[in-house]
């Protein structure tokens, strides 16, 4: 689990800094302060962004220490096991904290908020506040109730909240690329997952609203987006007055027509929905990246169907043949389950081989944590002992970083244009940025005349299984 997690985070440490880390907007701007703090999954980075926007309406500013903040909120996941219980231990420094800072309140937001929501406030008596991922525009009143001494609570879930309306204040920015919210929700009824109850039905954003917030990060210096949803290929607007349908693939349009200087990604596609027309729009326009996260969780179409994902081993198999045959080149990520209910050597077996034939650059790879509420967690055993998930996701983590580090070799010699989003994290002599397939790359700044935010043509010269190492190609 730790190769897992190291991994994880080098290849992410550009996109959205310390995993866990506060941000600042400015401390002296405002008397009173607010600290927060996310886990999980970028959409609750994003959502995270929102709740500053809203606080910051409200005259709180950041700071980066939370002893020193009047509100301490904690952006919850609830995906795995381990989430939870970090999100605990640190609730319960942030009590300490409190003691020797009264009038601080507590909060906690995102997708812990329904289903813990007694036992924080009534129980354990860790939080003043909890609000759910729709009722993020009510925290000014909670604030108000929780400051005279009554709990503030709200998890109601909405048909129709997208906080289109909202422009999100960016944390732990580099000022280089910026996540954007284009729906909320989940429909798809995963057996192992608990998003359907934490964030409720399926909502697509205004299409004009996001075109013009990434018009307005482009204006601002940004140079990548990257479109957000639980399942963005589902994304669906209407505008029943012009007669206007948006799908996923017209979004990437227009979104990509923008300018060519504005990088597009997405995440994340449902195996079940991703289409030609998506396919080929990303092929369309360079400024779409030509990488795809396509989570498989299982390579065995019997452990699938008890996931409830609706589509075979063979229709997976057919999306990444696809993929490749119409955007040559697109990398390809994923996310895979080890230990689900029933699972045989067989089924293991069956998601090694997949994954072989998909050749991943990198996944996202978990033992199964049976989760309250789900759909699982009512109908079947979780039956796998831990020891065998243990042996099997260790497996399946060797596979993957050999498959990386294979990708990886592969691309020596290449080059690559490549948007610079700042110093290595190993030396300021370097930049760091990533290529249209989202692997990172570090090369020398020397004496080229480069900044952030700035493209560069770089050629690979060498590589480990997390980065590329090059050199920049002079024009």
């Amino acid at each position: 689990m730790e190769t897992l997690e190291l991994n994880k985070k080098e290849h992410d440490e550009l996109r959205q800094g310390e995993a866990f880390a506060p941000f600042a907007i400015d401390e002296n701007a405002f008397e009173k302060k607010f600290y927060i703090e996310s886990y999980g999954c970028a959409m609750n980075f994003s959502d995270s962004e929102i709740v500053a926007s809203i606080l910051q309406d409200q005259g709180f500013g950041a700071t980066k220490k939370f002893e020193e903040a009047d509100l301490v909120l904690v952006n919850t996941c609830s995906i795995r096991e381990k989430a939870e219980q970090t999100v605990r231990k640190r609730l319960t420094e942030f009590k300490k904290a409190k003691q020797a800072k009264p009038g601080m309140l507590v909060g906690i937001l995102g997708c812990m908020a329904e289903r813990l929501k007694g036992k924080l406030l009534e129980e354990e008596k860790l939080v003043d506040i909890v609000v759910g991922p729709d009722a993020y525009r009510t925290l000014p009143a909670l604030i108000k109730d929780a400051d005279t001494g009554q709990k503030g609570v709200n998890v109601l879930l909405s048909r129709d909240e997208t906080y289109s309306d909202i422009s999100p204040v960016r944390l732990n920015s580099n000022g280089v690329t910026a996540f954007v919210s284009i729906m909320r929700g989940c429909n798809n009824m995963c057996s192992f997952c608990v998003v359907p109850f934490t964030r409720g039905r399926e909502r697509s954003r205004d299409a004009f609203s996001i075109v013009k917030e990434c018009e307005e990060l482009f204006a601002n210096g940004y140079r990548e987006v990257t479109l957000l949803g639980q399942n963005v290929d589902s994304y669906h607007w209407v505008d029943e007055q012009k007669d206007i349908i948006v799908t996923f693939a017209k979004l990437l349009e227009m979104v990509a027509i923008i300018s060519p200087m504005l990088r597009v990604r997405f995440s994340t596609s449902h195996p079940k929905d991703i289409t030609d027309e998506v396919l080929y729009t990303i092929a369309k326009y360079e400024n779409i990246c030509k990488y795809i996260h396509l989570p498989v969780q299982s390579g065995s179409t019997r452990m699938l169907q008890l996931m409830n994902r609706t589509y075979t081993r063979e229709w997976y198999i057919s999306k990444v043949d696809r993929i490749k045959e119409i955007i040559p080149g697109c990398g390809i990520s994923s996310d895979v389950i080890a230990g689900f209910c029933t699972e045989t050597d067989d089924d293991h077996k069956d998601t090694l081989s997949i994954m072989e034939y998909s050749q991943y650059d990198m996944s996202y790879m978990y033992f199964y944590s049976e989760r309250p509420g789900t759909l699982a967690a009512r109908r079947f055993e979780d039956d796998v002992p831990l020891e065998v998930k243990k042996k099997r996701l260790d497996e399946i983590v060797k596979l993957q970083n050999k498959m990386s580090f294979q990708s990886n070799i592969s691309d020596i010699g290449k080059t690559f244009k490549v948007l610079i989003e700042g110093n290595s994290k190993k030396s300021e002599s370097d930049w760091a940025g990533r290529n249209s397939q989202n692997k990172v790359i570090v090369f020398s700044k020397g004496s080229h005349n480069f900044n952030k935010g700035d493209y560069a043509i770089v050629r690979v010269n060498s590589a480990t299984g997390a980065t590329l190492i090059g050199e920049i190609i002079p024009n």
